[in-house]
């Protein structure tokens, strides 16, 4: 299956299906000498699957000796323990609305409905161990990418509090509007529905100068990673679309001197210009669809043509926002570790420094 490589030199392969054996990633291309044990990794596949942990890797010396990376591959594997292939045994034969059944099968012929297959949410297990990679890399130079729920349904952060992220279960920085939230989730159980919402993520220490002018854009690079995630449905950058009802005057951040250099009175861009960064923090959203999976009897039809209505059994989420912030996350790590990389060879003075310090 073609696309299942993301990145140029920090590049990322996942592999596996939502009830195969197990699914993982490679990671090619992370710079020997970095400090990295699976403890770096752990808290991260928590935080996607809390309370729980489905992290497990074949072997140490899988691009790692001595706890630092050695330059070679890195593989991940993450088993599969928590399968209920038999909850799917029902829609073997028709298409779940709001998934990729009937897609799958016009591409390929015939599908895994066992949970999806590839297009699972279960493939992002894979996503996240990769990013925290990432991420240990970007630590080493200041650099930290940071995402939360922003809303859940209708219900928004007003007071954010950056503190308080991490004292809900639904990552939002704002605890009065999480009660609100979860209220909203368990109305939309009750009545075996599911609910939406809007993840932000903001990069901080990232200097200026990553990204490309034309077709690969740091913000180009950054949506494709984004909307790739299964979930999501929508991507904005800075102002977003709220850009489009504002004056140029508006819209422009003026450049200033501050502390003896330059940087940005505002931060309508999000952090890039032209498809470069900055300097200034990048902010950017992702619009997460509702749980398509819901217990409401639905009409669908068959494979042979045939209309009926379909009532999906077993364990799903009402909400699957909080489950993909980490995600979201761990993308952006991965887009910013790549272009960190694929940076070095920008300008001739860099290259003759590195191999000649001067």
């Amino acid at each position: 299956m073609a696309g299942s490589s993301f990145g140029k030199i920090f590049r990322v392969t996942t592999w596996g299906e939502s009830h195969g054996k197990a699914l993982g990633v490679v990671i090619d291309g992370c710079p020997a000498g970095l400090p990295l044990s699976e403890d770096d990794i752990i808290p991260y596949m928590q935080r996607r699957r809390p309370g729980q942990s489905d992290f497990s890797t074949k072997r140490n010396e899988s691009g790692v000796f001595e706890g630092r990376t050695t330059g070679t591959p890195i593989s991940i594997m993450i088993k599969n323990s928590d399968q209920h292939s038999g909850d799917y045994s029902e829609i073997a034969s028709c298409y779940r609305p709001g998934h990729a059944d009937y897609t799958f099968d016009k591409k390929y012929g015939f599908r895994d409905h066992r949970g999806g297959g590839r297009s699972s949410g279960r493939e992002t297990a894979a996503r996240v161990a990769a990013g925290a990679v990432a991420a240990k890399l970007l630590s080493c130079l200041g650099i930290r990418c940071f995402a939360y729920t922003l809303s859940i349904g209708d219900v928004k952060a007003e007071d954010i509090n950056m503190d308080e992220v991490f004292e809900n279960l639904l990552y939002m920085p704002d605890n009065k509007a999480a009660k609100r939230a979860a209220a909203l989730i368990e109305e939309a159980k009750a009545n075996e529905d599911s609910v939406g919402g809007i993840i932000e993520c903001r990069i901080e220490g990232v200097p200026a100068g990553l990204g490309e002018p034309v077709f690969d854009k740091l913000s180009a690079e950054l949506a494709k990673a984004v909307m790739s995630i299964g979930a999501v449905k929508g991507f904005e950058i800075g102002e977003g679309f709220n850009a489009a009802g504002l004056k140029g005057h508006e819209n422009n951040d003026a450049f200033i001197i501050k502390n003896g250099s330059i940087t940005k009175e505002t931060n309508h861009s999000g952090g890039i210009l032209g498809g470069i960064s900055d300097g200034s923090p990048i902010v950017f959203r992702a619009a997460v669809k509702p749980t398509a999976s819901i217990a409401q009897p639905q009409r669908t039809v068959t494979r042979d043509g045939v209309e009926k209505n379909l009532e999906i059994k077993g364990r799903h989420d009402p909400v699957i926002v909080p489950r993909a912030v980490c995600v979201v996350e761990c993308m952006a790590d991965l887009v910013i570790a790549d272009a960190l990389l694929s940076n070095m060879s920008s300008r001739m003075e860099d290259v003759i420094s590195f191999y000649k310090g001067e």
